[in-house]
């Protein structure tokens, strides 16, 4: 299931590490204890990751590359069964008094990791198979597009197997979603609709045999393959979508249209499932790392879309604008000179924006960072099959050989939904010095273990994100001050996600409740703020990562300004940051404290 993929592929976790010397006694040598673990980190890591064939894809890998991962409930008990012997060898192994501080982070780290998969376990039927945004409907095939690399004929013959493969994850995940809807856990109509339209654009195959055929033809060219190959294998291809694609997009839609009619037409949050309170609890422990509460959480974004809204008033009143906020919203949201045009010209020329704003930031990159990324950074449109009307930009991380580019994906169906004035510091958080910036700094890092570089929080990952939106200005981002207003919407837009997120889960918000707060204190268009309220809505509490992290970096960052004086190192405090790879707030706060004891 998601769980099962997104810990396979995108959360595990890595550690910055100091070398002991090894100290000899009389009788035998003692065990170097940094060594020791960190090869204990790098064996486990090489065990989780052979049972995930896509997250082996991912890396760039081409092991079990005929394979996709095992999608049931069982495979997702077995991993769980996996890390509570590894946890329970890890401790038996070391002594964690005896380890320097960096290793205890490591430690700390992987029990964490334990802990957290093990009290989700209880909310194992809570979270919805198939939805608008994450659904695995879409990403398979997605994936298999995007990630899986033909350089030779047995690399051709793996895509034809994991053709078979996809099928039959898709009937395990049919399964499951059967089991949820026993349980009378279903999503909202509105994804059951839009998941209707994306498995219906699917049904048939296209998309993905026009890329195998794509494929075989490239093999042909490069000389790897003879013509007669590239025929037997083009009819493989065919008969492995009609025999087994279609079949189980087939059937995925038989149920969906089977079981829309069940689905809340105007839903709350998941509060409404037997222990969607305790599940939403647990989501914002996870999406936070903090024990923070709804309540809280709800407090918080109210404090700052009013302190948001006192610098929009002052740009505002800069541009010489004459009326109050919410008709400068209405100027910014619905005035021509703010959008490209809804054709294709328009389309490529976000594009090429978004790509020449990237080009000129990452120049001064040298100014504010230590360390920087090797890997290349593209910017993209959304595949058709899976592109929505003003849905949100996302990243992709490219593989840690550099072999694929990390990809700024952009949704370009509506350009009603796409302003220019959000453009630039949309770029900024997906790509330079945001998420293609951080995931591949932690990828390319070779002084840690291997299962830090891969590391995944969400409070971390985001809160950076949009702590380099802010960053950009200090660069010289947002010379133009309606795209430096843009800046402050999309910055209010996720102290707004705090309000939104709570109240819809934990306070009884209705779906129009979450658009008229969002219509009230933002200028996003109507579109974008539909898709946004009905993510939220799908996926409880990781839209409150963003601002929660955002603060407490930049709360550690004023604390080290005030704690060094003249001694605070910009360059010095960022690599901090991001040399070790993702972290829980906790475990960054400690990483960061001890930098500014060496620095004193």
């Amino acid at each position: 299931m998601k769980k099962l993929i997104t810990t396979a592929i995108a959360t595990t976790f890595s550690i910055a590490f100091l070398l002991l010397s090894s100290c000899k006694e009389e009788v035998k040598p003692e065990i170097d204890q940094t060594a020791e673990l960190n090869k204990w980190f790098d064996d486990k890591y090489e065990e989780q990751l052979q049972m995930s064939p896509l997250g082996l894809t991912a890396q760039g890998r081409k092991d079990q590359y005929d394979k996709i991962d095992d999608l049931s409930k069982a495979a997702e008990e077995k991993e769980l069964a996996w890390y509570a012997e590894s946890t329970k060898e890890l401790k038996e192994k070391f002594d964690y008094d005896k380890l320097n501080d960096a290793d205890k982070t490591s430690y700390d780290l992987w029990v964490y990791q334990y802990e957290i998969m093990k009290e989700g376990a209880v909310f194992e039927n809570m979270d919805y198979v198939f939805d608008q945004m994450r659904g695995l409907h879409t990403r398979l095939p997605s994936y298999l597009i995007n990630f899986h690399k033909v350089d030779s004929l047995s690399d051709m013959n793996a895509y034809i197997s994991r053709i078979k493969e996809t099928a039959r994850g898709i009937d395990q995940l049919i399964v499951r979603a059967k089991e949820q809807a026993a349980a009378g856990i279903l999503p909202p109509k509105f994804a059951f609709q839009t998941v209707i339209v994306q498995t219906k654009a699917l049904k048939d195959g296209t998309p993905v045999l026009n890329d195998m055929n794509g494929k075989i033809d490239a093999l042909v060219t490069s000389e790897k393959i003879t013509s007669d190959e590239a025929a037997s294998l083009k009819e493989q291809s065919d008969k492995a979508i009609n025999d087994y694609f279609k079949p189980a997009y087939s059937n995925l839609l038989t149920w969906l249209e089977s079981e829309v009619d069940n689905a809340e037409a105007t839903p709350t949050g998941v509060s409404r499932h037997e222990n969607g309170k305790d599940f939403y609890n647990y989501r914002l422990k996870v999406f936070t790392t903090t024990g923070l509460t709804a309540d809280e959480i709800h407090e918080i974004g109210l404090k700052e879309v009013a302190r948001i809204k006192g610098e929009m008033m002052a740009i505002k009143e800069k541009v010489g604008f004459k009326g109050d906020l919410n008709a400068f919203f209405n100027f910014v949201n619905t005035d021509k000179q703010f959008f490209f045009p809804n054709t294709d010209e328009g389309r490529q020329g976000y594009l090429d924006e978004s790509t020449k704003y990237l080009d000129d930031l990452t120049k001064k990159l040298p100014d504010y960072f230590g360390i920087l990324p090797k890997a290349k950074l593209q910017v993209k449109r959304v595949e058709a099959f899976r592109e929505q009307d003003g849905a949100p930009q996302h990243y992709s991380a490219g593989t840690p050989d550099g072999s694929r580019a990390g990809t700024y994906y952009v949704h370009l169906s509506d350009m009603n939904a796409m302003p220019k004035s959000t453009m630039e510091g949309v770029a900024y958080h997906e790509g330079n010095p945001g998420h293609h910036m951080q995931i591949s700094i932690a990828q390319e890092l070779e002084s840690v273990p291997k299962f830090r570089t891969q590391a995944g929080f969400s409070v971390y990952s985001e809160g950076w994100g949009l702590y380099s939106e802010a960053l950009a200005k200090e660069m010289g981002g947002y010379q133009n001050p309606y795209y430096d207003f843009g800046r402050l919407v999309n910055e209010i837009w996720r102290a707004i996600r705090l309000v939104v997120d709570t109240g819809i889960h934990a306070k009884g918000w209705t779906e129009a409740d979450a658009i008229k707060y969002f219509t009230e204190n933002s200028s996003i268009s109507q579109g974008a703020i539909k898709a946004e309220v009905q993510r939220y809505m799908v996926m409880p509490g990781q839209a409150t990562s963003y601002k929660i992290g955002m603060l407490k970096i930049q709360e550690l960052r004023k604390m080290a300004e005030t704690e060094l004086g003249n001694k605070f190192d910009i360059k010095g405090f960022h690599d901090i940051i991001l040399g070790g790879g993702a972290l829980p707030l906790e475990l960054l706060e400690r990483k960061v404290k001890a930098w500014i004891s060496i620095q004193k």
